[in-house]
């Protein structure tokens, strides 16, 4: 074997490397010797892991389409348990006198199996949930019964909101009350007072520290949500003289979701500490601190302040608030209070998985050319052949310039009608060519001129995926959020293809062209070239928060199949359950369609081509067999 051939051989660690698996996966994913993607909730048990191609393949052999959405049950036990047994262990080492008490929040995803699931692997360590609307209080009281897990209520709140979360604290349950606005309280106490039942009041606080990253608009003096401190302060004194300063008992604040940097989380700590300080010497109870969310989660495994990242772990979070808390109360006297953080992002995203397909691929090849153009053929078109005869690594940038204005040219002479389609295309595969060759060349300068940076998107290859970004990852199109993305397979073999991914609506937008890297957002990602008749799949990682609450029903595709998967210590793995996604029927009703009157209706046209000798009776049935099918139908397609 030559030099060359050794050093371009590829391996494992090459994909591991090029697709930052280690950096991102947080121990939970991994690649095999085989190249496929393992799935290991147990971390420091190698015999534990399951390729992520066996299941899928378990799934089409039951006759599931993709794409489909797995949850791994053990992986959200074992974030649930990390994020507890951080705080413990930061509790102990600083000799912290209170408990932490987690709650998760149901907006992250509401699911009913997700919220089930956080209540069943958090009732060990008494982890509650945090409710912003009257539906998803509803939802909460069905599931938790235990009375030392806190139940927190955020949100704008009407009478009946209020009530049930009366009825809440009368049953036995932690609930508090969080002031958002100042004109809940007198609702409050009016209601308190009507059912006879004293509330467990919190208040929130705006900081005038702000965070860093997408939501920073969360935090400071004109966040939305929140009292500044004179509101803060009116509230304590119309308490006081209600005589109900003795329910006044939490303090919450909300800096903001996937916050990047520890310093922005140490230095709000630290400011609501001092205003919880205040708040108890001002005769108030008090007894728990609510930091609200903001945990971030390292999406491209680069461990920086980047919005997508974060420059801090788990453990030097918890550790932080601890000793920054502590820092604060301990010269006053006050007692240390109940931690409590509204994680939700860090439990729920390495729990779920979107596995897709890819149906088709359109890559810009190199077009076959005469050696000269016709002899009629036109000055401009001439011109732009010459360009492509005559590029050298030492004229890119002059060929890129001239190759753009005479394409505009040939262009405009198109529209006006001075040469023909075929002129236009002969044209075109001209224009390619110089481009692709340029792409090529650059890569052997020292420092290409920036004109060519998006060179390699330009003539990237399109992925057709079995998906929509707009129902299973919207956050990668409304704020340009960046999950991990990669093959599940194949992963011995070098990726051939830079390529840019593209969902089946037909909607320009939907698409993916921003992809993590260590150092910067890269514009195409490395594939596998399609081996004719195999399937090739894609998983996209760590979708677990916020992305199917999120989801809309864009050219009315609608929600996923999804598998939940439970593995073994020895490997072994099943399935715990499995949720169709929405048939076509289902999606249908969501925008007021009757599937049944659209039947009737559909039956009706079929019966009137009967009757003007368009089809036959038994061609009526076999569309309206198909026409049925099809309502029953999986949205996605199906194979």
């Amino acid at each position: 074997m030559s030099k060359t051939e050794l050093l371009d051989r590829w391996t494992i660690e090459k994909s591991e490397e090029l697709y930052g698996i280690h950096n991102w996966g947080a121990g939970y994913f991994s690649i095999s010797n085989q190249g496929e993607v393992l799935i290991n909730p147990f971390r420091d048990t190698p015999e534990a892991a399951v390729s992520l191609i066996d299941i899928i393949s378990g799934i089409r052999e039951r006759g599931m389409e993709m794409p489909v959405l797995l949850r791994f049950e053990n992986i959200l036990d074992s974030q649930l348990s990390y994020l507890n047994e951080s705080f413990a262990e930061a509790i102990a080492t600083l000799g912290y006198q209170g408990v932490y008490r987690g709650v998760y929040p149901v907006k992250v995803n509401q699911q009913q199996q997700v919220i089930e699931e956080v209540i069943r692997f958090g009732q060990r360590y008494h982890h509650g949930l945090e409710v912003g609307s009257k539906a998803e209080l509803i939802a909460a009281l069905s599931v938790m019964k235990d009375q030392e897990a806190c139940l927190i209520c955020n949100g704008y709140k009407d009478e009946e909101f209020i009530d049930f979360c009366l009825y809440a604290v009368k049953l036995g349950l932690k609930c508090f009350f969080v002031i958002e606005i100042p004109s809940e309280l007198d609702t409050v106490l009016a209601r308190s007072e009507a059912l006879g039942i004293k509330p467990n009041l919190g208040i929130r606080l705006k900081l005038s520290a702000k965070a860093g990253g997408h939501w920073t608009e969360s935090g400071g003096d004109r966040s939305i949500f929140g009292l500044n401190v004179t509101q803060t302060i009116a509230i304590v004194d119309t308490l006081k003289e209600k005589g109900m300063l003795d329910s006044l008992k939490l303090l919450h604040y909300h800096l903001g979701s996937q916050i990047p940097n520890i310093r922005d989380i140490r230095s709000a700590v630290l400011e609501a500490a001092r205003v919880y300080a205040e708040l108890y010497q001002e005769g108030a109870p008090m007894g728990y601190l609510d930091l609200g969310g903001g945990l971030a989660v390292d999406y491209d495994g680069s461990n920086t302040n980047y919005v997508n990242s974060r420059n801090y772990s788990v453990k030097e979070y918890c550790a932080d608030i601890v000793e920054a808390v502590m820092s604060t109360l301990d010269p006053t006297s006050v007692p240390h209070p109940t931690l409590i953080t509204e994680s939700g992002r860090m439990v729920v995203a390495y729990y779920s998985v979107l596995v897709t397909d890819v149906l088709e691929v359109e890559k810009l090849e190199n077009y076959d050319l005469p050696d000269q153009p016709a002899e009629d053929t036109t000055e401009q078109i001439q011109n732009l052949f010459d360009v492509y005869r005559s590029l050298n690594l030492k004229n890119l940038q002059e060929c890129y310039n001239d190759a753009l204005y005479y394409r505009d040219e040939i262009r405009d002479m198109f529209k006006h009608g001075r040469i023909s389609l075929r002129d236009r295309s002969f044209a075109e595969k001209i224009f390619w060519n110089i481009i692709s060759k340029i792409a090529t060349e650059k890569e052997k300068l020292k420092n290409p001129p920036p004109d060519f940076n998006d060179l390699g998107s330009a003539i990237a290859a399109i992925y057709y995926c079995n998906f929509s970004v707009f129902q299973s990852i919207p956050d990668s199109w409304a704020i340009d959020h960046l999950f991990p993305i990669m093959p599940i397979h194949r992963l011995e073999e070098k990726p051939r293809e830079q390529a840019i991914i593209a969902d089946i609506t037909c909607d320009c937008d939907g698409k993916i062209d921003r992809f993590i890297d260590l150092h910067d957002v890269k514009r195409t990602l490395p594939l596998h070239e399609m081996k004719n008749g195999d399937d090739y799949y894609l998983g996209i990682f760590l979708v677990g928060a916020y992305q199917e609450t999120l989801g809309d029903l864009h050219n009315l595709f609608g929600d996923t199949n999804v598998v939940s998967v439970q593995i073994n210590n020895d490997g072994t793995y099943h399935f715990v359950r499995e949720l169709h996604g929405d048939s076509v029927a289902d999606v249908l009703s969501y925008v007021e369609f009757d599937p049944k009157r659209m039947l009737g209706r559909f039956r009706g046209l079929a019966e009137d081509a009967v009757r003007d000798d368009l089809i036959t009776p038994s061609d009526r049935k076999e569309i309206m067999d198909a026409y049925e099918n099809g309502l029953r139908g999986y949205t996605y397609y199906e194979r």
